[in-house]
């Protein structure tokens, strides 16, 4: 059982998902850091509210508080992630395109070298 769980986790999809969730976690992180630090403050101070954008809220009653705030900033962290993974996937889907291109693509050699061997067979043929 051990080496079915050590063939396992040796296989490439696991790593790459491993790496995958490690490089999501730390840019999470930095979207974050970007909402709170830069474009938090940026907002707050074109609407005049707080320095912190997740303090902004809506008070209706003591039990009744909308933190639209923190919501806005839940929002921005997402456009931002989305964004930045609608580039990336764009970026990938261009090199593979071009790849797969390359790959169609017929050498003009080798395809002269296919007809002289073609040739010469047809001749001992002959």
């Amino acid at each position: 059982m051990l080496s079915e769980f050590k063939t396992f986790i040796m296989r490439g999809n696991v790593l790459d998902l491993a790496v995958g969730v490690i490089i999501g976690g730390a840019f999470t992180a930095i979207v974050k850091s970007l909402t709170n630090n830069l474009l938090g403050p940026i907002i707050t101070f074109v609407t005049g509210g707080t320095s912190d954008l997740a303090k902004l809220q809506l008070v209706i009653t003591q039990q009744l508080t909308f933190k639209y705030g923190a919501f806005l900033n839940d929002v921005i962290n997402f456009l931002i992630t989305a964004f930045v993974v609608f580039l990336l996937i764009k970026v990938i889907n261009r090199l593979f395109r071009k790849n797969k291109e390359e790959a169609a693509t017929v050498n003009p050699e080798l395809e002269i070298l296919t007809e002289i061997r073609d040739l010469l067979e047809a001749e001992k043929k002959a």
